[in-house]
């Protein structure tokens, strides 16, 4: 499974990489079954509304942010622009420089789940 990560670079811009779960064998009594955990310190279901937009910000924390339901579009502080819809899977590890902005957009609320995690 591949996910996006945001982080900063060593100018202080927020970046986007292409990342792959680390899955590795998870019982052996299910043969080709795999798995990937982290420990979480808590998890939040978000409701936001299409039009919503958070200017520029660093995440707070480590989180997983997994939209659920509806579109954000995150742009980037090398300009880079790309949407997360359904499914898709955010590592939000940009927690210095200049950051990112958020965008709520589509015709419907944007539900998502975040999952800040261990460091």
């Amino acid at each position: 499974m591949a996910f996006v990560r945001i982080y900063t670079d060593d100018q202080g811009r927020s970046k986007f990489e292409e990342m792959l779960t680390p899955f590795e064998p998870s019982n052996p009594a299910e043969p080709g079954a795999m798995a990937f955990s982290q420990k979480a310190t808590s998890i939040t279901f978000r409701s936001q509304p299409v039009g919503l937009v958070q200017d520029w910000h660093t995440a707070p924390r480590r989180q997983y942010v997994i939209t659920l339901r509806g579109m954000a579009e995150i742009e980037t502080g090398n300009g880079e622009i790309r949407h997360f819809g359904p499914g898709d899977v955010l590592l939000a590890d940009d927690l210095a420089g200049g950051g990112h902005v958020t965008r709520v957009i589509g015709t419907e609320t944007r539900l998502s789940v975040t999952i800040p995690i261990e460091t």
